[in-house]
């Protein structure tokens, strides 16, 4: 399946104090060939986004995933309530999607 990957992840200076998530979502419902574009749009919608750094889109097994970086989104609730309303945006009519967060952890967890 395709995919692209931005990199490695901006590391922080030994003496910062922020916490970065490293948050994986996951879009499940919408089959590949059913929303060709959605790695573009994905990757061009959460590029706007930045308060984000995206580390990951891709599809893997019949799913959307999508794994970025941040600094306050612990639970990953946010990603993923963004993430939902990229695809309600970009993918109309496509109503039997559901999002999840597959897994939320620390940078220095990776």
């Amino acid at each position: 399946m395709p995919s692209f990957d931005v990199g490695e992840t901006p590391r922080r200076s030994a003496s910062s104090l922020d916490t970065v998530f490293r948050v994986s979502v996951a879009c499940e419902g919408i089959p590949p060939n059913a929303w060709p574009d959605a790695l573009v749009d994905v990757g061009s919608e959460f590029a706007k986004r930045t308060w984000h750094h995206i580390v990951h889109c891709g599809w893997e097994g019949g799913a959307l995933i999508l794994v970025v970086d941040n600094d306050y989104d612990k639970d990953g609730a946010a990603v993923a309530d963004e993430f939902s309303d990229t695809v309600a945006a970009y993918a109309p009519g496509t109503s039997a999607y559901r999002v999840s967060v597959l897994s939320v952890v620390t940078t220095s967890d990776v």
